[in-house]
């Protein structure tokens, strides 16, 4: 589980009490998890599907209010929103501790065990694999076959020549209608946890220490053997209508049956998300990757007309947290957010300064995603947040690179002398790990290329607030950065706060080595000092807030649990008088599309209202705080007026920068020795973050993998490439 590291003098009686009942709730967690995966495991047995399953279904599926799919509800649905709002609760005692110990910070340290380990796997589709992650993964691997294998060894003993003969068919025809069957079987079960890792806002990552950023692997690889299953299962069958000349089937779309059709259409819209996943498609026609990854929508939809709404029960869990999370994330996104100022680099980046809410907290390494209408109504791109929300109550800093084709519009927009005066900014977040562990090492080594600086900005400023602020033991920092060229020493200045942030650098033992590869030497014709841009507020425009208010995560549980009772109650009463008399009363049976439709409808009503709700009173909340956009105008650039790198020889203006100054040392026409600087950094406890291109967190992984030579290196790879 997540926990924060803090320093403490002693504990009080409320911190006592705040770690009791986080054991409790980890301990609850874990066996509700244990629980669940154990019905993953002896789903496919016949002790099971003969034994237990048909003693569950008689208790729930005679009831007038759930009908059948309250077997499938019970078990598998609610323990995982149980667990979500559980999550919630642990949380936010976290944030209250958390906002409790640090005013009685010392010098002592607290380690914690990390959740991953060391890497194993450095290179191929895996990309960076831990011990851990590669061991879940196996063990993943292997629930997929073994339910396989026992599903279809189950399958294969009930056919007999009797029983084909029956059907029109022999033995081997039917084996093959039987294992395309239990191909799309297996393949719900990647789609049941496959939706968990993109809820950015989810209580489960944080819950289990992880992120959404470090989690998208996991949701590329369950997307990528979720498909493979899928469509075996689809073309198994295409193959078994062709040898038995019934073809006719692929038009279906039975009532009170499996709609052949709606899975064609779910097949379909799948397979077309699936091609645009291709590296070279997405790293291209990043929009077209975009536009066609909403596919999922009319895949999930046809997928519940196909399997019925019963079955549809078994993976909704992760798609539910998933809409409870995208529909806050809409409304968040409607907003339009203050833009103060932006600063415009030497180097063709630009920092974008918002005013912000000064409820709203977030940890280092958090990410924001934003939209300029101006640039592309439609697109979102995630960026490091480099500010501290400790250091800068009222501010919220982004760094962007010109790289892309959306970026370097921004850039050439802000760079451009123009009468533009507003510049019109919608985001979403900031989404971040809901602790940090940094002071559990010794020292930490980073390892930044190019843009990959960003994530450190924001961890060199965290550690000088705790050093500042609380005189806290903060570990020995050692930056390497490489940079093409010499204009991009200009991103160092980032490191410091704005002025007038009280800050100490020069207490933080940092140490920085930046490497310039393509220039041999300083260029003194090069510009040298960034532009500042001031923006007039709007009326319209808001700070950034969080989405919940400050007791975002209680509201979040609020939301979780109180719209899956709203779904009960209502679809309850639509069962008890409405589909319960059609069935049980005539002879007829009730349409299955249309239960299904009734089930994702009233599913949709239940989040919707009960999330708009909560943002509305949240709104309410911040209005009746006075919460008003800052007038910032006038207010002193946010950049000392000398460089640091080009005018060492004049007298600067504060101290904060000759620290940082003295703490740079610069190579020209060279790349760092990256195995000789890891290797010479001694202690018990070395972090080393790699943060930049792929080729150099593999080399930085590598290094860290070495058996018996990096025993004190602990990796961690920082990678925003969705």
């Amino acid at each position: 589980m997540a926990q924060e590291t803090v320093v403490k003098v002693k504990s009080s009686p409320s911190q006592a009490k705040f770690h009791r009942v986080q054991f409790a709730i980890r301990l609850l967690v874990l066996v509700l998890f244990l629980g669940w995966i154990f019905i993953w495991i002896m789903s496919s047995t016949n002790t099971f599907r003969q034994r237990w399953l048909p003693i569950y279904k008689a208790k729930t599926n005679n009831t007038t209010y759930l009908g059948s799919k309250g077997a499938y509800l019970l078990m598998y649905t609610f323990p995982m929103l149980l667990i979500a709002t559980l999550g919630c609760v642990y949380l936010h005692i976290i944030k209250k501790a958390n906002d409790s110990n640090m005013e009685s910070s010392s010098n002592s340290k607290k380690l914690e065990v990390a959740l991953w380990k060391r890497p194993v796997l450095i290179k191929g589709p895996l990309g960076i694999v831990s011990g851990t992650e590669f061991a879940f993964f196996l063990m993943f691997i292997a629930l997929l076959v073994w339910s396989y294998a026992i599903s279809l060894r189950n399958k294969f003993a009930r056919i007999t020549p009797e029983s084909a003969a029956q059907d029109g068919e022999k033995i081997w025809e039917e084996k093959l209608d039987a294992a395309g069957l239990m191909l799309g079987v297996v393949g719900n079960m990647c789609l049941a946890f496959m939706f968990f890792p993109v809820a950015r806002g989810s209580s489960l990552l944080p819950l289990f220490g992880l992120t959404s950023e470090s989690c998208i692997k996991y949701h590329i690889w369950l997307g990528h053997i979720a498909m493979l299953l899928f469509t075996a299962h689809g073309f198994s069958f295409i193959i078994h209508w062709a040898i038995i000349n019934h073809m006719s089937a692929m038009l279906e779309w039975k009532k009170n049956d499996i709609s052949i059709v709606a899975g064609e259409i779910s097949l379909l819209s799948g397979l077309l998300l699936w091609i645009a996943t291709i590296p070279r498609i997405r790293r291209t026609y990043f929009e077209l990757f975009y536009y066609a990854h909403h596919l999922y929508i009319l895949f999930i939809v046809f997928f519940v007309f196909h399997v019925g709404i019963s079955y549809t029960f078994i993976m909704l869990p992760g798609f539910y947290l998933f809409m409870v999370d995208r529909y806050l994330r809409f409304l968040q996104s409607r907003r339009q957010v203050r833009l103060v100022s932006a600063r415009v680099l030497p180097c063709e980046a630009v920092e974008l300064n918002f005013s912000k809410g000064h409820e709203l907290t977030y940890n280092p390494t958090s990410v924001m995603f934003i939209n300029v209408p101006s640039i592309s109504k439609l697109q979102w791109h995630p960026f490091t947040v480099t500010s501290n929300s400790n250091l800068e109550g009222d501010k919220l800093s982004v760094v962007i690179k010109s790289e892309g084709p959306w970026t370097k519009k921004l850039y050439q927009l802000l760079s451009t002398p123009s009468t533009i005066d507003h510049l019109s900014v919608s985001v979403e977040g900031p989404y971040g790990p809901a602790s940090t562990n940094y002071l559990r090492h010794d020292s930490l080594v980073m390892v930044s290329g190019g843009s990959g600086i960003t994530p450190f900005i924001s961890i060199i400023r965290e550690l000088i607030y705790l050093n500042t602020a609380f005189k806290c033991k903060t570990p020995k920092v050692f930056l390497i950065c490489a940079f093409k060229n010499s204009s991009s020493l200009s991103m160092l200045e980032l490191i410091l706060p704005i002025n007038g942030t009280p800050s100490d650098i020069s207490n933080l033992e940092l140490q920085i080595e930046a490497y310039i590869t393509r220039d041999k030497e300083p260029k003194a014709d090069d510009p040298i000092h960034p532009q500042i841009r001031w923006f007039k507020p709007n009326p319209s425009d808001e700070p950034v807030h969080a989405t919940l208010g400050p007791n975002s995560w209680l509201w979040l549980g609020a939301i979780i649990s109180s719209s899956f009772v709203i779904f009960l109650i209502l679809i309850g009463i639509i069962t008890r008088y409405y589909i319960f008399p059609i069935d049980h009363n005539s002879n007829q049976i009730f349409s299955y599309p249309l239960n299904a439709f009734l089930n994702m409808l009233v599913i949709c009503v239940s989040i919707a209202s009960v999330c708009t709700a909560a943002f509305l009173w949240n709104k309410k909340y911040y209005a009746r705080q006075g919460k008003q956009i800052q007038n910032m105008e006038g207010s002193t650039p946010t950049v000392s007026p000398n460089s640091m790198v080009y005018n060492v020889d004049r007298e600067l203006e504060s101290l904060p920068y000759q620290s940082l100054i003295h703490a740079t040392n610069v190579h020209y026409g060279v790349r760092p020795d990256l195995r000789r600087i890891l290797f010479e950094h001694k202690g018990s406890s070395v972090g080393v973050l790699a943060s930049g291109p792929k080729t150099m967190r593999h080399e930085v992984a590598a290094i860290c993998s070495s058996s018996g030579l990096a025993e004190n290196l602990h990796f961690e790879s920082i990678s925003f490439s969705w």
